[in-house]
């Protein structure tokens, strides 16, 4: 049965990859497809020589907890999404369309949000943990 799974897994990332090149190479709006390939070449050059690694380095040396770590993967992920828009929020050359929303409180609010469900199931993991028990309720 996982054989199977695999092999169909497989199949579909392959078809998802030939989509998206067959995308890449016939777009009329990409003038030049190489330019594209060089940008994702240096987007996944730039995640797994030095995202990765810098985001393994500070789980590790930091949190030692797995809900801890988790966090933090969410909030690496967030600021980097989001970092560009709290950046420019009030650099709209003039447009107030442009970057229309309040980014910095947006951003800090998911982070707050992220963080009380961390604590959450933080809490709820150490409640569900089974106790020790101590040497006088074994001798009843």
């Amino acid at each position: 049965m996982t054989t199977w799974l695999r092999a169909a897994a497989l199949a579909a990332g392959l078809a998802l990859i030939g989509f998206g090149l067959y995308g890449l190479l016939t777009d009329p709006y990409l003038t030049d497809p190489a330019q594209v390939l060089t940008w994702a070449v240096g987007a996944l050059v730039l995640h797994d020589a030095v995202w990765l690694p810098l985001l393994c380095l500070v789980g590790a040396r930091l949190a030692r907890g797995p809900v801890l770590r988790g966090w933090l993967i969410v909030v690496a992920a967030v600021t980097a999404v989001g970092l560009p828009a709290v950046l420019r929020a009030d650099d709209d050359h003039g447009n107030p369309s442009l970057l229309p929303l309040p980014y910095l409180r947006n951003w800090l609010a998911v982070l707050a949000a992220t963080a009380a469900l961390a604590l959450v199931i933080g809490l709820v993991r150490r409640w569900l943990r089974p106790r020790p028990v101590s040497r006088r309720e074994g001798r009843s």
